[in-house]
C-alpha cells in the first residue's frame, strides 16, 4: 500500500512536469521589425527594457497602446556600429550576447528533457517493484519460500494430535526416503487437508513438518490468490506449481484453502468467476494433464464443508486429517510444551488444570499459560503458582472478576441460593461430576457459576446422562422457587440451555419414546449460502406439537425432580447458600464437610494471601469454572 501511494506521488509530479515542460516549450508571438522601423521606435521613446543583440538578431520588448510585445529584429553583417550608436544616442538598453550553437540548443530543447524522463521512469518502475505490492507483476506467486533451518519448530513441540503428526511425519520420511515406499509400488500422496476448530493446531502442524523436512516449503495464504483483476488468481496458481516444480520435491502449503476452493456455483448471485477460475486451475494443477509428481499440497481450513467435492477426491487431497480438540492427556502434554520457557513451580498439577478445561484448544491452553505468567509477575512472585493456573484458567473462560460490581444483600442472598441449589442437586445425583467450585463473584456476563470436574473427558452421552444435566440446569431455578417462592431473571440462560437440549434430544439423538428413533430437521452447523437455504422442515404440523410436547414433558419431568431433591434436604441448601454469603466461594472439599453437617475451618485474614498491588481489607479473588456444554465445553455462564 506504501508502494502504490509513493508511485501516485511520482505519477503525479511527473504529470506536473509534462505540463511545465509544454508550457516553457510553448512560443509567444514576436513582432518582426525592420531595420529602420526599430530605429524610429528608438527615436519615439518605445521601446522597453534591454534589447540583446544575439548575433545579427535584436530581440526585445516595444510599446503600442500601453501594452508592451516582444519584437525581432535581423540586421545585415556590418551594421552592428550603426545600431549601437543609434542605441547609445536615444538610451537604449543595449546588451550583446554571444549566439548558442546548434548543439546547444539541441542538448537544451531535447537531451534534457528526455534524461529527465528516463530518470522519473526508472525510479517509477522501482518503487511499484518495490516491498509486497509489485504491481507490474500481479500474476506472480506471492508464497514464501522457507529454506532449511529458519523455522525452528519441530514435532517435539506439538501435542495433543498424535494421529495428525503420525499422517504427516509419515510425508516427511517419504520425502527424505522415498524408496522405503516406494520399493512396494506406492506412491507419495498428492495432498493432505488438514480440518478442525480454530486454534486446534493445524498451522503449527504445518510448521512442524517445515522445520523437519529437509526440501523446500512455501507457504501462502488462500487470500493471496484472488485479486480484483481478472485472471491473477489462475496466473498465481500456475506461477506457484511452476516454483514448486522447478524446487521439487517441495512442499506447498496453503492456509485457509477455504478462500479459494468454495463449492462452486454456490452463493446469492451464482458465485463468484474470479474465484471459481483461480479453484479450476487448482483442480487442473493438483491432478490434470501434467502431473506435478514430487509435489506435495498440505492445506488447512476450518470450514471442510464448504469445499467444493472435486477438490476433495482422491487423487488431490489423498488424506483428509482431522484435527479436533485433544482430550484431558493431550491438554496436559500441551501445557507441559507451553510451561517449558516459564518458570513454574514444583507443585503445579498441570493435570488437574487439564482435567479443569474439557474443550480447550492448544491455543486456549497457551494463552492460559501465558496469563498465569502475566498474573504471577503482577504479583511480583518469582514462579507460576497453582493459584495463577487456577485464576487464568478462570480468566480464559469467563473473562476477569468485576470487583467493581457492588451487589445488595438481597441480590446476594438470591445469587446465593441459585447456585446452591445447582450444587445440592449436583451432589444429590448418582453418577455426577464431582464439583469443583461454587462462588458468587461476578465473572464475565453471570453473577455466580457451579462447575463440575470430570473424571475423564466422555464423546458418548447416554439418555441417563442427559437427564441429569436438565435436572442441574434446572436446580437454581427450583431453589429460588423454594426459598423466596418467586421467580427471577437470572435461570434465564439455564433455561435457555435446557430447552436446546431437550430439544436436540427428541430431534437429534432420538430419544423420545413417542417419536421413536427419527431425526427431526437438519442438524445444527453453520448455514453455507447456495447449499443450505433451500431445505424445508422433514415433518409435519401433528408431528410439531408431538415435539413440543415430548420437549415440555422432558423439562417438566426434570424440573420436578430438582425440586424433589431441594424439598428433602433444605436444610443442606440453607448451609451451603449462607457459607456461600459468608465466604463467596467453595470448593468441593467445603462443600462436603456441609453435606455431613460439620463447621467449615475460620476463614484466614483478609491480609495474609494478598498481592503486593493490592490494598488491604478487599475480599481474596477467587477461582471460578463454568459448567460444560455438550458438544465442546466451553465456557457459559450459569
Amino acid at each position: 500500500m506504501n508502494s502504490l501511494k509513493s508511485a501516485s506521488l511520482w505519477i503525479i509530479f511527473f504529470l506536473i512536469f509534462i505540463v511545465v515542460l509544454m508550457q516553457s516549450w510553448h512560443e509567444t508571438p514576436v513582432t518582426k521589425l525592420k531595420t529602420s522601423q526599430w530605429i524610429q521606435y528608438a527615436k519615439a521613446g518605445k521601446l522597453a527594457g534591454t534589447a540583446e543583440d544575439r548575433g545579427n538578431v535584436i530581440t526585445g520588448q516595444y510599446k503600442e497602446n500601453g501594452d508592451l510585445k516582444d519584437y525581432q529584429v535581423n540586421y545585415l553583417p556590418g551594421q552592428e556600429s550603426n545600431i549601437l550608436d543609434v542605441a547609445r544616442q536615444y538610451g537604449v538598453l543595449y546588451d550583446t550576447k554571444k549566439s548558442s550553437t546548434v548543439i546547444q540548443q539541441l542538448f537544451i530543447s531535447i537531451i534534457i528533457p528526455v534524461a529527465i524522463f528516463v530518470a522519473l521512469w526508472v525510479i517509477l518502475m522501482r518503487q511499484l517493484q518495490s516491498g509486497g505490492s509489485k504491481a507490474m507483476s500481479f500474476g506472480k506467486s506471492r508464497a514464501k519460500l522457507v529454506s532449511e533451518g529458519q523455522v525452528k519448530v519441530t514435532f517435539d513441540d506439538v501435542a495433543g494430535v498424535d494421529e495428525a503428526k503420525e499422517e504427516l511425519k509419515e510425508i516427511v520420511e517419504f520425502l527424505k526416503d522415498p524408496k522405503k515406499f516406494s520399493r512396494l509400488g506406492g506412491k507419495i500422496p498428492k495432498g493432505v487437508l488438514l480440518y478442525g476448530q480454530p486454534g486446534t493446531g493445524k498451522t503449527l502442524l504445518a510448521k512442524a513438518v517445515a522445520g523437519e523436512a529437509n526440501v523446500p516449503f512455501f507457504s501462502i495464504s488462500g487470500s493471496d490468490f484472488v485479486e480484483m483483476f481478472v485472471g491473477v488468481g489462475a496466473s498465481r496458481v500456475r506461477d506457484l506449481f511452476e516454483q514448486g516444480k522447478r524446487s521439487k520435491p517441495c512442499l506447498i502449503f496453503i492456509d485457509e484453502i477455504d478462500a479459494v476452493g468454495r463449492h462452486r456455483f454456490a452463493g446469492v448471485g451464482g458465485g463468484h468467476d474470479e474465484r471459481e477460475q483461480t479453484l479450476n486451475q487448482l483442480l487442473v494443477e493438483m491432478d490434470g494433464f501434467n502431473s506435478n509428481d514430487g509435489v506435495i499440497l498440505i492445506a488447512a481450513t476450518n470450514r471442510p464443508d464448504v469445499l467444493d467435492p472435486a477438490l476433495l477426491r482422491p487423487g488431490r487431497f489423498d488424506r483428509q486429517i482431522a484435527v479436533d480438540f485433544p482430550d484431558v492427556v493431550g491438554r496436559e502434554r500441551i501445557l507441559k510444551v507451553h510451561s517449558k520457557n516459564v518458570k513454574v513451580a514444583e507443585n503445579v498439577n498441570l493435570r488437574t488444570i487439564a482435567k479443569g478445561t474439557p474443550g480447550f484448544s492448544g491455543a486456549d491452553l497457551a494463552n492460559l499459560v501465558n496469563e498465569a505468567a502475566l498474573l504471577a509477575a503482577r504479583r511480583n512472585r518469582s514462579v507460576v503458582t497453582q493459584e495463577d493456573m487456577e485464576e487464568a484458567k478462570d480468566r480464559v473462560m469467563m473473562g476477569p472478576e468485576r470487583r467493581s460490581m457492588v451487589l445488595s444483600e438481597k441480590e446476594k442472598r438470591l445469587t446465593a441460593v441459585h447456585e446452591a441449589g445447582h450444587a445440592l442437586v449436583m451432589l444429590k445425583t448418582p453418577d455426577a461430576d464431582p464439583i469443583h467450585k461454587v462462588t458468587i463473584i461476578p465473572r464475565g456476563r453471570s453473577l455466580g457459576l457451579t462447575a463440575s470436574l470430570p473424571e475423564e473427558d466422555r464423546h458418548n452421552h447416554s439418555y441417563k446422562q442427559l437427564s441429569n444435566n436438565l435436572v442441574y440446569m434446572l436446580g437454581g431455578r427450583a431453589a429460588e422457587k423454594i426459598t423466596f417462592n418467586d421467580y427471577t431473571t437470572g435461570a434465564s440462560n439455564d433455561i435457555q440451555r435446557a430447552t436446546q437440549l431437550a430439544y436436540r434430544m427428541v430431534c437429534e439423538f432420538g430419544m423420545s419414546e413417542k417419536l421413536g428413533p427419527r431425526m427431526f430437521g437438519e442438524p445444527q452447523h453453520e448455514v453455507f449460502l447456495g447449499r443450505d437455504m433451500n431445505h424445508d422442515r422433514n415433518y409435519s404440523e401433528e408431528t410439531a406439537a408431538l415435539i413440543d410436547e415430548e420437549v415440555k414433558h422432558l423439562i417438566d419431568e426434570a424440573n420436578n425432580k430438582a425440586m424433589t431433591i431441594l424439598r428433602e434436604n433444605n436444610d443442606i441448601l440453607n448451609r451451603i447458600s449462607d457459607a456461600l454469603i459468608e465466604r463467596e466461594s467453595l470448593t468441593g472439599e467445603d462443600l462436603a464437610i456441609l453435606m455431613e453437617g460439620g463447621s467449615l475451618p475460620p476463614l484466614p485474614s483478609a491480609d495474609d494471601n494478598r498481592d503486593n498491588n493490592e490494598p488491604k481489607g478487599t475480599p481474596a479473588p477467587a477461582r471460578t469454572i463454568a459448567p460444560i456444554s455438550l458438544d465442546h465445553p466451553t465456557a457459559q455462564p450459569s
